[in-house]
């Protein structure tokens, strides 16, 4: 099974979920997705690429279906709009002065506007199924080292890694018996709750466990029955980590990345 070492790439894929409708952002979201919004100067999306790629995994898999046509357009364009150029319109040249580019190498998959998250997974599944893959959703930032998850999850022999975090109780909770999740359950208000915080190892059979049809959700279905196996493991994070599910949580993000104090930017610029 291939490792990384000292933060170099083994060429493991991420797929990120990129395709919700992101409703309890109001008015923002129905002009962009809500992995487009920004923190800062840059959309959620690329500072969670920018954990990835600080520890050297840069070939993202993008599932894309509301308002694709806006992630597309942000990849397709990155380059020359991280760029300082100039346009001679005599001669129709272009001349780059200052390049800002990254390592990465992207796939935008269309998985359709109505889908859910398990139905877009499988759609992405000729991307993805020759090997184990990171997973997370598009919305969420942590300072999770990402080598010790992976570490993790080779030693838990699973099929699945989740990062469990111990957040403000507004989410469903998990129990887990040791490092092993053994169900999910209701919200809760408690110091001891663990819930799903996204950032996965999956491997590749994983595939075998998701339900054909569009209204396949990933976590209702292949995470409980994963569960139900004995074959989810939990990664305890201890650390940050927070998702851009509301306006406050938008502006809480901002205020942090502006403060130059955000603790998810482990990255050197």
């Amino acid at each position: 099974m291939r490792r990384i070492n000292n933060g170099v790439s083994n060429n493991m894929k991420v797929a990120i979920f990129a395709g919700g409708l992101g409703t309890r952002l109001g008015e923002e979201t129905s002009v962009i997705p809500k992995p487009m919004i920004r923190i800062g100067e840059y959309p959620v999306i690329w500072h969670i690429m920018k954990i990835y790629s600080h520890f050297g995994f840069n070939d993202f898999v993008v599932l894309c279906g509301y308002k694709n046509e806006v992630v597309k357009d942000y990849f397709m364009n990155y380059y020359m709009n991280n760029s300082d150029i100039t346009i001679d319109y005599e001669d129709n040249s272009v001349e780059i002065h200052k390049k800002n580019s990254e390592k990465w190498k992207v796939t935008l998959v269309d998985t359709g506007i109505n889908s859910m998250t398990g139905a877009r997974l499988k759609k992405a599944r000729s991307f993805l199924e020759n090997d184990q893959f990171f997973l997370t959703y598009g919305d969420g930032v942590s300072d999770v080292n990402i080598k010790d998850l992976l570490e993790a999850h080779e030693k838990s022999g699973k099929i699945l890694t989740l990062t469990a975090i111990q957040p403000e109780g507004r989410f469903g909770v998990l129990k887990i018996d040791e490092n092993l999740v053994t169900s999910f359950g209701e919200k809760k208000d408690t110091i001891d709750s663990w819930i799903n915080g996204g950032f996965f190892v999956v491997n590749p059979e994983i595939f075998d466990h998701i339900p054909d049809g569009k209204d396949t959700i990933f976590e209702q279905t292949t995470l409980n029955g994963l569960a139900e196996h004995g074959q989810l493991n939990a990664y305890k994070h201890n650390g940050f980590w927070h998702c851009m599910d509301t306006l406050k949580d938008k502006n809480d993000l901002n205020a942090l990345w502006h403060s130059r104090k955000a603790p998810w930017k482990i990255w050197e610029e």
